[in-house]
């Protein structure tokens, strides 16, 4: 290695946590936003596979996004891996990911594949997170409540202050709930309706997981949720059903993206194409963190998780509404017209 690339190297190292000696032999850098609890056994699965070191930092999409637009200079970073798709779109769209073809595309589902083909290749769908909402089945019973089975049953009277939501802003499910009705609705009319929802909302929270887990503890009756979130609850123990709404709902993409500029780019393509098989994709069930939906056609999805085939999903158009203008001009809309509604 030239002095230069060994500072520079070190420097990396040093700023990771990663050991010297790692980087200096090539060690693959990943950047995970998964659960820790998935990103550790992937990493180690990924060694055992190929006998390549991954040195595991893990954040969220946001603080990834940033911190790779921080290091575009001079990326520390190799690969990354889970998260928020629109994360990785965005990255994408800013040129800040690299773009790969790979030889597993056929073996996934077609809202993976849709999602590397709107990005020209430069990310890819690694499982899919499904939209809907929860309620606690104790508490509604408790208060005599009706089942909603549908968006337009979160609107009835008879859920007021009973519903939690989260803010666009700050969670990805709220604005991919926010992106979700503009579709089914058309967007004049998707406002008019969370004008109305407006009305039995207790709570914007900041998280989107938060909704879920008001719920599971009876804060709130009922959450909107990425079903998976609530799945998690319910393992946990708690009483809550969980609702794939009757007229749709959306979808989010967990992403994976070679970083622009990689120092071991082999080493994150083995990577990518590992973790598009099916025996990589099964590792998050097995841990028992995952609750989402696999993108290779062969992975297996843990029993619990949302049954793809009895939910009706919209074809959500990422390649629009996860660019940073649409994203803009809606959560604009959302700040103006319903966020300063009075209570």
């Amino acid at each position: 290695m030239k002095p230069r690339n060994f500072l520079c190297a070190t420097v990396a190292a040093i700023a990771l946590g990663v050991p010297l000696t790692a980087a200096a032999q090539g060690a693959l850098v990943v950047y995970c936003s998964a659960q820790e609890e998935w990103c550790g056994p992937m990493a180690a699965a990924f060694e055992k596979a190929t006998g390549i070191k991954a040195v595991m930092t893990r954040k969220s999409p946001a603080e990834f996004n940033a911190q790779i637009r921080a290091e575009a200079a001079n990326p520390a970073g190799d690969i990354w891996w889970g998260g928020a798709g629109d994360a990785h779109l965005q990255a994408a769209e800013d040129g800040l990911t690299l773009e790969y073809k790979s030889p597993k595309l056929a073996e996934l589902q077609d809202w993976a594949v849709r999602q590397a083909e709107q990005s020209q290749y430069r990310t890819v769908g690694v499982y899919a997170a499904v939209l809907g909402f929860t309620y606690n089945a104790d508490e509604l019973r408790k208060n005599k409540l009706p089942e909603p089975k549908c968006w337009a049953d979160l609107t009835k009277p008879a859920y007021r202050d009973e519903i939690q939501l989260a803010n666009p802003n700050s969670s990805i499910m709220a604005y991919t709930m926010l992106a979700t009705l503009v579709q089914l609705m058309g967007e004049d009319k998707a406002f008019d309706y969370l004008k109305t929802l407006h009305k039995n909302v207790n709570r914007y929270a900041k998280s989107g997981a938060a909704p879920a887990r008001a719920a599971a503890i009876g804060e709130s009756i009922i959450g909107t949720t990425f079903q998976h979130e609530a799945v998690a609850q319910a393992v946990g123990g708690a009483p809550l059903k969980i609702v794939s709404p009757c007229e749709g709902t959306g979808y989010e993409i967990g992403g994976m993206s070679v970083i622009k500029g990689a120092k071991n780019l082999e080493n994150a393509k083995k990577w990518y194409d590992w973790a598009l098989t099916a025996e990589a994709q099964n590792i998050g069930a097995q841990a028992k963190v995952s609750y989402q939906l696999p993108s290779n056609k062969g992975a297996s999805a843990p029993p619990q998780a949302p049954n793809a085939s009895e939910t009706k999903l919209v074809n959500y158009d990422f390649a629009r509404y996860d660019s940073a203008a649409e994203r803009a001009r809606l959560l604009a809309r959302w700040d103006k017209e319903i966020a300063t509604l009075p209570k």
